[in-house]
């Protein structure tokens, strides 16, 4: 018999955008996800930011704002999280993300706004076939947009 979790738990997410608009994007466990992960206790949502970045791409990054927050229960899982989307910005305009946690993360790529919104409007959990984060398929699910952000 699996636990259920009874408090939703922090997590924070990195939206990087590049000079051609674009947000870098990974594949983790199966799913196109943003970096990210744990909020640690007393730390800030833009310290959590900047620190996954770098952890898992090797990205310096400057937290800008707060974009949007999701609520994300993982049914399957028995977990329940509170997301925070967080506007970052690379400090060096023309570095590349680098694959730092290979048994995590398969690799990094820049996707647009729109390829994002194609991927989760057709979703069908076909095998083989891509499939958003949950924290960032909700994001979509918002009144919310890359140009809404600045």
């Amino acid at each position: 018999m699996s636990t259920k979790c009874h408090h939703p738990h922090a997590g924070v997410c990195a939206l990087i955008i590049n000079h051609d608009g674009k947000i870098l994007t990974g594949k983790r466990i199966g799913t196109i996800q943003v970096p990210g992960g744990h909020l640690e206790f007393g730390e800030n949502p833009f310290a959590c930011a900047k620190r996954e970045t770098l952890e898992e791409t090797g990205l310096e990054v400057r937290a800008i704002r707060h974009v949007a927050t999701t609520n994300d229960v993982f049914e399957e899982a028995n977990k329940h999280y509170i997301t925070i989307f967080v506007l970052c910005e690379m400090v060096d305009k023309n570095a590349e993300p680098q694959t730092l946690e290979p048994e995590k993360c398969e690799g990094w790529n820049w996707k647009t706004w729109g390829d994002l919104m194609k991927i989760n409007s057709s979703a069908s959990g076909e095998q083989g076939e891509e499939l958003l984060f949950l924290p960032l398929a909700n994001l979509l699910k918002q009144d919310t947009s890359p140009e809404s952000w600045r």
